[in-house]
């Protein structure tokens, strides 16, 4: 074996903090990258050195491979760890790194070329008799061809990317009216993703799930597999909860689709970690592609085997051999991971950008969080909008929902919108507790039937809690002006409400962010107790901080935690969270300029193409302009039928989450 003293991780992130966890445990050395946007990251904290590669953009940093290979060479790492995604599926890169006599910890770039395009890898597996989905991955790859080829499978078709994954470049269609537009959709995100445009149609498959296993070679000829993961539960075709091993498998289909899968990556001569992807639909199962990679959900097959892939990775890198063999790798248990993303699922799930002021994760027993992010980093406009993976284990699939239940319910996060609630209600909707769903299932279902919001309206609890938390940051602003001040005992720093001919208090309006019409009063009056007697619609309490952040109401103590960011407040206790911004009467009206004929960016992005003219009229649901935002392409379509009045940008352009892109007059 060869040592490696020193790696490098070319990836950003939660990945990359992964990849530094396993390396240091082994005594290695770790070198991090990061763009100006990363420049405070959370991994570039973690490493022991770090080298800034270029600009916030990804095609200007993180994918310039020369730039990583210098910075390896620069601070003397002997291996590059690609992580996922960016890089690590670039067999020029895989090259290009060993041309500069570093170790790749990946597998060969011959392996990765074979099953990196999803057609190639398709005809691979067609000649070595391997099941396959009826489809087309060929070399003509114009429009007509492939409407032609979707034509004669048959509607719905699956449009999907060659290259890469992640649910980029890929479209459902189900009827010919929209394959054109599925098409050269899916070719635009293809190369902005992967640099590549190439296309394959594939039969859709509705209600088939996703099945996939982990398989593991040396470079000694030794290939196993790690079992499955089924990565069914998904939203536009990217994964939302993965678990291990697969519900319902019997042992003879486990043996059958694990030897189909080490038969797939002894076919390329694979070496290092990999994931062979399968369709299941009741007993029979189709390959879909090969991930020359690990895989974003390789927790959960860690926690159900108790192996450390990225230790195995690294041994095998070094040119060892495979830890265990087949026989002696077993399930212990059950294991889930859910993706927390800031985004928004009651708006299609809009990426969101934003700094997070407040984040903690529950840490129970049987727990696991892989984060890049801490509380304060700024979720970015420039990449994944992957805030954490939290991944459980149990005994058995029961008790791992039930941990990864409490895990969700004991996350508390505030700064950008988040599918975090989103997740809780998949968790505990039936069709998922009893494990019968299928890929399609929550594209079928809308957010508001899972009945998923934790966030509720405001009570006398979640109020108390606020306003002493606006109170006690008041006086602790108080006196730092004091201490900065030339007179820290004026009585100008006082902030106990003092009055002439009254008992001092405060009066404290707090709007609900639900009900925003009506604005709550806390009148507050301070205790010799250190408490405070308050006045909530009319009933009268005494509420207490404690040094622990628990409040005592009435005698009575409660669980709750505030985070607060600029006037807006959010109270997290243990039934949900309440979100109350500050108000304050004698502000002046909000501007009421009626803007509802202004077609906004939903979040921050670049505007790709744009499909009108000013004064063009057009038909509700007709593609004005499409915006490109963390590697997804979001169209801006016409609301009704109705006149577009003015264009207020062009292809190319970077805007700002809410900017008016379109005016636009109803008919």
């Amino acid at each position: 074996m060869v040592a490696i003293r020193k790696l490098l991780i070319a990836n950003r992130g939660e990945i990359a903090c992964r990849v530094m966890a396993s390396a240091k445990a082994a005594g290695i050395a770790t070198v991090a990258v990061y763009s100006d946007a990363d420049a405070n990251a959370r991994h570039v904290r973690h490493a022991d050195e770090a080298v800034r590669i270029g600009p916030g953009p990804a095609a200007e940093s993180y994918l310039k491979a020369d730039a990583v290979i210098a910075a390896a060479l620069e601070t003397g790492a002997d291996a590059i760890h690609p992580g996922y995604g960016f890089l690590s599926e670039n067999a020029d890169f895989a090259d290009a790194v060993a041309a500069a006599g570093l170790i790749f910890v990946g597998p060969p770039a011959d392996a990765i070329r074979a099953m990196g395009s999803k057609s190639a890898s398709k005809a691979l597996m067609e000649k070595a008799g391997v099941p396959l989905v009826p489809g087309y991955h060929g070399a003509k790859q114009d429009t007509a061809t492939l409407s032609k080829v979707a034509e004669k499978i048959g509607f719905p078709v699956l449009v999907k990317a060659s290259a890469g994954g992640g649910g980029k470049g890929m479209r459902v269609v189900r009827k010919k009216a929209d394959l054109k537009d599925a098409i050269e959709g899916a070719k635009r995100e293809a190369k902005s993703s992967f640099g590549d445009p190439r296309l394959m149609i594939e039969k859709y498959l509705a209600k088939a799930r996703h099945v996939e296993v982990q398989v593991f070679g040396d470079s000694h000829g030794n290939v196993v597999h790690l079992f499955e993961r089924d990565c069914s539960l998904q939203r536009r075709h990217q994964k939302v909860i993965e678990e291990a091993p697969a519900p319902g498998m019997t042992p003879k289909l486990r043996a059958a689709m694990g030897e189909a899968a080490v038969n797939a990556a002894r076919a390329v001569d694979y070496v290092g970690a990999g994931t062979v992807e399968f369709l299941l639909a009741g007993k029979d199962f189709y390959f879909i592609e090969m991930n020359t990679r690990l895989q974003v959900e390789h927790p959960v097959t860690e926690a159900i085997t108790g192996q450390d892939l990225v230790a195995w990775q690294l041994r095998v890198a070094a040119g060892g051999t495979l830890p265990l063999a087949q026989d002696e790798l077993a399930i212990d248990g059950h294991a889930f991971e859910a993706r927390l993303y800031a985004e928004d699922p009651d708006k299609g799930y809009l990426p969101q950008t934003g700094t997070l002021s407040h984040l903690t994760f529950s840490h129970l027993p049987g727990v696991r969080i892989d984060t890049g992010i801490d509380q304060g980093d700024v979720v970015s406009v420039h990449y994944d909008p992957m805030i954490a993976k939290i991944i459980v284990h149990g005994a058995d699939r029961a008790d791992a929902l039930s941990r990864l239940q409490a895990a969700l319910a004991g996350t508390e996060i505030a700064g950008c919108e988040t599918n975090l609630d989103f997740l809780l209600g998949i968790s505990a909707d039936e069709k998922f507790v009893s494990a019968k769903i299928d890929t399609g299932w929550l594209d079928r279902m809308k957010p508001p039937a899972l009945g998923w919001r934790r966030v509720r309206p405001a009570d006398e609890t979640s109020l108390a809690v606020a306003a002493l938390n606006v109170i006690r940051e008041r006086g602790i602003a108080a006196c730092r002006r004091a201490e900065r001040s030339g007179d820290p005992y004026s009585p100008w720093f006082r902030t106990d409400g003092w009055r002439l001919i009254d008992r001092g208090h405060q009066d404290i309006f707090l709007r609900d962010m639900i009900d925003e019409a009506s604005p709550h009063l806390v009148t507050a009056k301070a205790r010799k107790d250190g408490g405070y007697d308050l006045t909530i619609g009319g009933e009268r309490i005494h509420a207490q901080l404690s040094g622990d952040g628990s409040v005592v109401i009435d005698g009575v103590r409660t669980t709750a935690s505030v985070a607060h960011l600029d006037d807006k407040l959010t109270v997290f206790t243990e039934d949900g969270r309440c979100i109350l911004s500050l108000f304050d009467p004698a502000d002046a009206a909000a501007d009421e300029t009626d803007t509802s004929g202004d077609l906004t960016a939903p979040m921050p992005g670049k505007v790709t193409h744009v499909h009108v003219k000013a004064g063009a009229s057009v038909k509700r649901g007709a593609s004005l302009l499409v915006l490109e935002a963390m590697k997804m392409e979001h169209t801006i379509a016409a609301p009704a039928d109705g006149t577009v009045t003015e264009i207020r940008c062009k292809a190319g352009d970077q805007v700002e989450d809410g900017v008016p892109l379109v005016i636009f007059e109803p008919s």
